[in-house]
């Protein structure tokens, strides 16, 4: 990635989920699992992110991974189906990243895994859900390197 596309990618990080203070507590802090009807609603939280963003000059380069990053390689994703390379890169290296965070901290829906077995259900999902490429590049990250993220983000 361009080297000045980081301070872009470091806000979408950052803001990916901010389209979610529209959607009511009661579907966000919901503890089963969500109806189709909720779920609708939910899906909406990319839309109200990117709104929320395109009033902010900024930070309007992150507004692709706010609107994208629940877009799949294979096109199954939302909010606009996009596939392969249509998909804004920043998008699809958060999204690696963010499936990698998600499975190995706890969550209140589930327990953490070593950081092999989400590296191997990474791996298992490139070229469906993520983009080979991206996933090629994160693989090569050492552990130890991500450990060392991990403990640093923890402190802060």
């Amino acid at each position: 990635m361009p080297e000045e596309q980081l301070a872009d990618l470091a806000h979408g990080v950052l803001l990916h989920d901010i389209g979610k203070i529209g959607i009511p507590d009661g579907i966000l802090l919901k503890p089963g699992p969500l109806t189709p009807s909720e779920w609708s609603i939910m899906r909406r939280h990319p839309e109200i992110g990117k709104r929320l963003l395109e009033r902010i000059p900024f930070l309007h380069g992150a507004i692709p991974i706010v609107y994208h990053h629940h877009e799949r390689w294979d096109g199954t994703g939302y909010p606009l189906g996009l596939n392969g390379e249509a998909i804004p890169l920043g998008a699809r290296i958060f999204a690696v990243v963010d499936a990698f965070d998600a499975m190995t901290f706890d969550r209140p829906y589930s327990k953490a895994v070593p950081f092999a077995a989400a590296k191997a259900e990474i791996q298992r999902c490139a070229g469906t859900h993520f983009d080979p490429s991206v996933v090629a590049s994160f693989l090569e990250v050492p552990e130890s390197v991500l450990d060392e993220i991990r403990t640093r983000s923890v402190e802060e």
